[in-house]
């Protein structure tokens, strides 16, 4: 399920923030489809877009290429990656972002 303002109150949220362009749009549907059991947060300003869920979020290179319907590499994400919030793992087959408490 995907809310496109934010809820207050959700503590523990990771995800990117994307620079807005075509890229960003692909991302945040395949964010979607990759995640089908997060309440996945969207705030679009155009220019970027903040994507966020409580404990976190991942993205699989297979997903932007079906989408795309084109050969696509992380490095592509990478570039359109402004931010994010959370911590972050990189991988050639999929990006992820999680929140971890610090004891």
């Amino acid at each position: 399920m995907t809310i496109t303002t934010p809820v207050h109150g959700m503590a523990n949220l990771a995800g990117p923030l994307l620079r807005g362009g075509d890229i960003s749009v692909v991302a945040v549907e395949a964010i979607e489809h990759d995640n089908p059991e997060k309440e996945i947060l969207v705030d679009d300003h155009r220019t970027y877009v903040r994507v966020e869920a409580e404990g976190g979020l991942v993205i699989r290179r297979r997903t932007m290429e079906q989408l795309l319907g084109r050969a696509f590499s992380m490095q592509e994400l990478e570039i359109n990656l402004t931010g994010y919030s959370g911590q972050i793992e990189t991988h050639d087959e999929y990006m992820r972002w999680y929140f971890m408490k610090k004891s």
